[in-house]
């Protein structure tokens, strides 16, 4: 691609990606419950599906926001993780990541957790390169996208202040 031609714009839609996943027994603790970092692994994945789709490029994780286990996640339990770019930058993408976790045998589907993360698209030297905008074609998405926006002024605030209240020296 001529590093001068324009980047067309994209719909979220086309970033959309779902994934799922059983639970085996090397998922979980001794509790039976899901390794959160297990899920942690899996939201990666589900992440960058939907930047990959998006960017059509190398994308790199750069933070995961805040997350919360919500309910616990069993043996046989079905894990849905839905995702999407909820907004673009320069050269990164906020995507939205939910996960749902379905029963089968009891016909249930709860919410497990939702995650944020930031994607930088890369090129094959891992230098980073613009990103195409994204289209919102929906109200939710609109939201998110305004949403996504107040997010990333508060993740530049919060690292502005980590970097000035640095101890001056390691312990």
């Amino acid at each position: 691609m001529n590093n001068d031609e324009p980047l067309m714009p994209r719909p979220v839609r086309d970033s959309q990606s779902e994934m799922a996943e059983i639970v085996l027994p090397n998922d979980v603790n001794p509790l039976t419950a899901l390794l959160g970092g297990r899920l942690m692994h899996w939201i990666d994945i589900a992440g960058a599906m939907a930047a990959h789709r998006h960017a059509r490029t190398f994308v790199v994780t750069a933070s995961i926001d805040h997350l919360d286990f919500l309910v616990p996640v069993h043996v046989g339990d079905l894990v849905i993780l839905r995702s999407s770019v909820n907004r673009v930058f320069r050269t990164s993408m906020e995507v939205g990541v939910k996960v749902w976790v379905e029963n089968y045998i009891r016909d249930e589907c709860q919410h497990v957790s939702s995650a944020y993360l930031t994607f930088v698209a890369v090129d094959k030297d891992s230098k980073p390169i613009p990103v195409p905008a994204v289209i919102q074609e929906t109200d939710d998405q609109r939201r998110r996208y305004d949403d996504a926006g107040k997010r990333r002024a508060l993740r530049q605030e919060f690292r502005a202040h980590r970097r000035n209240s640095q101890p001056r020296d390691c312990l």
